[in-house]
């Protein structure tokens, strides 16, 4: 069964600035490739056949380097956004989307099975999968607590908090592509709130493997110190 994947490349990475006034996001190098093209090798890799690069920010840069994916026996082509519609809304300017089909950022390190996460959502029918893996939040600060009196009764030093949070990896049914209003800057968090309202629940998958996003500078400082060394779970 031929699989599809539309990859969302369109951003202008300002947390990585200065990094990218010169290269787009999804350029970045880790290790010796740019982390789009770890991706498009995975996906290749798991039997993937088709992908769409929704580009905005630099699209004529990111066009250069892959072409039409001939040289990753892989098919790429483009959507162009004129103006930024965030996560989900640039799926509405893709005309010839399957029933069921991968949507990941450009610029995320994972070693997730992407084959087992697309079979498990189209096995199961669900409108919608979200990937999704563990993070600890440390407060930057010491945290008071006070009573009515203004009495502080208790301190805690940069505590901890532990979150379930998106990876930026989903797949997705087009029943929730028609949930998408056309030409308007509609976010991941935009359509999962529609679903929620609308009892149409999607599916939380949980990754216990590898995941970074380097879209954030700590994250992208942690993949280029590990990536040679973990290189195998990426690449096989």
């Amino acid at each position: 069964m031929s699989k599809r994947a539309v990859i969302l490349a369109g951003g202008k990475g300002t947390r990585l600035r200065p990094y990218t006034v010169v290269l787009p996001k999804p350029l970045m190098p880790v290790g010796e490739f740019p982390i789009l093209e770890v991706i498009i090798r995975q996906l290749a890799a798991n039997g993937f056949t088709h992908v769409t690069m929704a580009v905005n920010h630099q699209a004529n840069i990111i066009k250069a380097f892959f072409g039409n994916g001939e040289a990753w026996n892989i098919k790429i082509d483009y959507s162009l956004e004129d103006k930024p519609l965030s996560t989900m809304g640039p799926l509405k300017l893709i005309k010839d989307l399957p029933d069921n089909f991968l949507v990941m950022n450009g610029d995320i390190l994972t070693d997730i099975n992407f084959t087992e996460f697309y079979d498990t959502h189209c096995k199961a029918q669900n409108i919608f999968t979200i990937s999704a893996a563990k993070r600890e939040q440390v407060s930057e600060y010491g945290v008071l607590v006070k009573n009515e009196s203004n009495q502080l009764v208790d301190f805690m030093e940069k505590p901890k908090q532990n979150f379930l949070v998106s990876m930026g990896i989903y797949m997705v049914s087009k029943k929730a592509v028609d949930m998408i209003p056309v030409d308007t800057i509609y976010g991941f968090d935009h359509l999962m709130l529609e679903l929620i309202k609308q009892k149409k629940f999607a599916t939380v998958k949980e990754h216990n493997g590898y995941w970074l996003d380097i879209g954030r500078p700590d994250d992208y400082a942690q993949a280029i110190e590990e990536f040679e060394t973990k290189k195998h779970l990426f690449l096989k």
